[in-house]
């Protein structure tokens, strides 16, 4: 089990290590570094990042643990997490071609539009995690977990994945391309997946979370799902 300095250890790896991922999939397919909306999105993505980090590792940072664990003991899970992998690998190049061979010309106004929503919608995720500390990456249920109804919690039953559709539906087009659109939308069927094996674990294994369901009628969006 992590302790706070091995998770503030692990975060000044992965930090950076995302941020170069990031980079190298936007300007080497871009052939340049004259690619302005990719510095801003790596700004409005980033700097929030890191502030949330500092934020758990002060407040709460076995929040910050239980988000750092990657192996997932669900087979849907671990399916839904390749088929992701893949989505997002392609999702995240495509830009990059876009603006070498210039196949979408997207308004700089719609561009900063875009990064509003990318920055809101993380700030919601934050809110979100600020709410339900067990809110991990992985699809299970530890020791002390309880139902979280209170919130975005008390409107639809998975805000936190509502944040990610949003931020993800809104990346391609702050990256100035509208031709990644379709492929990031592919994360929404995937998400729908996630959810639903989810509620199965959550069900079966953390008491209360069924009369919760009851409760909280709509999983993504309210009066739709």
């Amino acid at each position: 089990m992590m302790d706070a300095e091995d998770v503030k250890k692990r975060a000044l790896v992965l930090f950076p290590l995302g941020f170069i991922s990031l980079a190298v999939m936007f300007f080497v397919p871009a052939g340049t570094l004259d690619y302005w909306q990719a510095w801003v999105y790596l700004a409005i993505l980033m700097v929030p990042v890191a502030f949330v980090v500092a934020y758990f590792l002060k407040n709460d940072p076995e929040f910050l643990v239980r988000r750092l664990k990657f192996k997932e003991k669900q087979a849907k899970q671990r399916l839904v997490i390749r088929l992701s992998s893949l989505v997002f690998i392609v999702a995240f190049l495509l830009p990059g071609l876009d603006r070498r061979f210039g196949w979408s010309s997207v308004p700089a106004e719609l561009v900063l539009a875009a990064d509003a929503v990318v920055f809101l919608s993380y700030l919601f995720i934050f809110l979100v995690f600020r709410e339900n500390s067990f809110a991990g990456r992985t699809i299970e249920v530890v020791k002390g977990q309880k139902v979280v109804s209170t919130g975005p919690y008390s409107l639809i039953r998975h805000p936190m994945y509502l944040g990610f559709i949003l931020m993800y539906a809104a990346t391609p087009i702050a990256l100035g391309s509208y031709w990644a659109l379709p492929v990031f939308l592919l994360v929404v069927p995937l998400i729908v997946l996630r959810i639903q094996n989810e509620e199965d674990v959550l069900e079966r294994g953390l008491p209360g979370y069924a009369e919760y369901c009851k409760k909280t009628r709509y999983r993504l969006v309210p009066f739709i799902w």
